[in-house]
């Protein structure tokens, strides 16, 4: 009786073991389709380039990613200057979002971390801006001189520069201007701690949202001849994904994987910083990876199969800031980044440097002169439909209805912007007359650092691909 009951139970828990090995296997089988479905695209030569994939996941991952982030923590960067009241110029707004994640939190005037003196003398700004002298000022020239070192361009010129400066405004004008720049004498203007803002999932959706990019991509886009009139967005409200063999020329193509490769960005920072809401009302909320969300937004079953070309475009965006920064190097090294604080500011400076310099080493830069190299009347007429699309996009983004949204879209649009000016400058970036304001510096390094952490946060849902998937 003991041997037949014992023999039983052996058979019952081989069953069991049967099974549990079965449902491994499916469960092993099922995630690494995911992972395959998704990632696919995600190795070999970035499109119109000739940089692959796995050398700039292994560059950013394991050499950009640390020092930028680093870098971005600092309170140079910290705090960017926007206006977040203009009101949208294509159509009337609905509503502003009243989802509590939306709000953005200013920064007082007291909050900004700066000391300076406002002497009548430049030079002597410049020269006496560390001194004890310095800090001693009265109250209200304080807040005038905060308001000008953090915000105005001289802050982050020399001496030798600031004679130049009637020259700069005369130049600005012949310098590809891709972005509609914030009127620096309005009073709207504000500061932001974006660390206190952090770029993540608020919410925001909806139709509001749905138009912001359907006029991106089919107003403000280049697209195929072929699918001009298609007038479907898919669910995920992409525009039609470009593919090599289509009938766009370069140029064309690359501003659309711009476009997109930034759009996977800010959708790969909604999933990596997702809200979970406590459930049942117990316990409190947390942000964390959502894979759920990733998956919606780049499995190619649920995108029409596009959404690997999606990620693939992130590259390409990054490739381009890159060679921006590798480009403007002999630039950025010059510069004071100044906040007050003399140690803080070396320390930076030598920071920047090294990071400049690690990122001149890349060995597969984007070509920039690979574009408009024709100086034919088509080529300029097709070099200024770029710069006029650029332009849109950045005034599209007083369209979005959530502050926290447009706050970052507003800065990530002007980082790019200003990465294209750096590219589209030519050698004029050698010559004094090339400058950048410290509110375009600090968007170019923080829109760079977007795409970076977004570049690393794919290695951490590849990962998560190998793991059960938990319903929301």
């Amino acid at each position: 009786m003991h041997v037949s009951l014992s023999r039983t139970m052996a058979v019952n828990l081989f069953i069991k073991l049967i099974v549990a090995v079965l449902t491994l296997e499916q469960f092993l089988a099922i995630n690494w389709d995911i992972a395959d479905r998704c990632f696919c695209k995600l190795k070999g030569e970035i499109d119109d380039c000739s940089c692959k994939v796995e050398t700039l996941d292994l560059f950013n991952n394991n050499k950009v990613y640390p020092r930028l982030k680093s870098l971005l923590a600092r309170n140079y960067f910290k705090y960017f200057r926007v206006n977040l009241k203009k009101g949208c110029p294509f159509w009337p707004e609905d509503s502003r979002c009243i989802v509590r994640d939306c709000h953005v939190d200013v920064c007082s005037e007291n909050e900004v971390p700066i000391k300076t003196k406002l002497a009548e003398d430049d030079q002597e700004v410049h020269k006496n801006k560390y001194s004890k002298e310095s800090i001693t000022i009265d109250e209200n020239k304080e807040k005038c001189a905060m308001e000008k070192e953090l915000g105005a361009l001289d802050s982050t010129i020399t001496d030798e520069k600031r004679t130049d400066f009637q020259t700069w405004l005369q130049h600005d004008e012949s310098l590809p201007l891709f972005c509609e720049l914030d009127d620096e004498d309005s009073s709207d203007l504000e500061y932001v701690d974006l660390h206190r803002n952090p770029e993540r999932y608020t919410g925001y959706k909806g139709s509001s949202a749905h138009r912001i990019w359907k006029s991106i991509y089919e107003e403000n886009c280049f697209r195929p001849e072929n699918n001009l009139n298609d007038g479907q967005l898919p669910s995920t409200h992409y525009g039609s994904d470009v593919s090599l063999d289509s009938d766009m020329c370069l140029e064309k193509r690359v501003f659309y994987h711009l476009v997109s490769g930034l759009h996977t960005s800010i959708n790969i920072h909604l999933s990596d910083q997702y809200l979970f809401q406590a459930k049942a009302g117990f316990g409190a909320s947390t942000w964390d990876h959502n894979l759920n969300e990733f998956l919606f937004r780049f499995d190619p079953e649920i995108t029409n199969g596009q959404g690997p070309q999606r990620l693939r475009n992130l590259y390409f965006a990054y490739l381009i800031e890159l060679r921006a920064l590798a480009k403007a190097t002999p630039y950025l090294t010059q510069e004071d980044f100044y906040t007050g604080d003399q140690t803080e500011d070396a320390d930076l400076k030598e920071g920047i440097s090294n990071l400049l310099n690690l990122i001149k080493s890349f060995p597969d830069h984007f070509n920039e002169k690979k574009l408009f190299k024709t100086n034919t009347k088509a080529k300029r007429q097709l070099k200024a439909q770029f710069v006029q699309h650029f332009q849109n996009i950045s005034r599209i983004m007083d369209c979005v209805e959530c502050d926290k949204c447009r706050l970052w879209g507003k800065l990530q649009v002007l980082g790019m912007g200003t990465a294209l000016k750096i590219l589209f400058s030519g050698d004029s970036i050698k010559n004094k007359s090339f400058h950048l304001t410290r509110t375009e510096v600090v968007a170019l390094f923080n829109a760079f650092g977007r795409l970076s952490s977004s570049i690393y946060a794919i290695e951490t849902f590849r990962k998560l691909a190998g793991k059960p998937i938990q319903n929301i």
